[in-house]
């Protein structure tokens, strides 16, 4: 695989992971703190309403958890597809191999 192929097949899973993530967040902001409150409501734990502790807590702590979700997934892709240190690595094997 050559570095331009190695670039693409880079970008088009970090944008899949940034859309599955990007929709993890919409759902733990949106739809479970504004839209489906209501019924969230109607669950308890610890003598708290669930709707109301995503709108105050819980989507903020959904995003924490996302972004050491995405930095493990592009550590490992960035592994996986030998292009750490921004692609220096393998594109200087590339080039003293040839």
């Amino acid at each position: 695989m050559n570095v331009e192929e190695r670039n693409r097949a880079y970008w088009r899973k970090n944008l899949q992971y940034l859309w599955i993530l990007l929709a993890v967040w919409f759902v733990a902001s949106f739809l479970c703190s504004v839209v489906f409150v209501e019924q969230l409501d109607k669950i308890q734990i610890g003598g708290y309403r669930i709707g109301f502790y995503m709108a105050q807590q819980g989507a903020i702590w959904v995003f924490v958890e996302i972004i050491f979700i995405y930095a493990w997934l592009m550590t490992r892709l960035e592994k996986r597809l030998d292009i750490d240190n921004g692609g220096k690595q393998a594109e200087e094997r590339e080039e003293s191999s040839s």
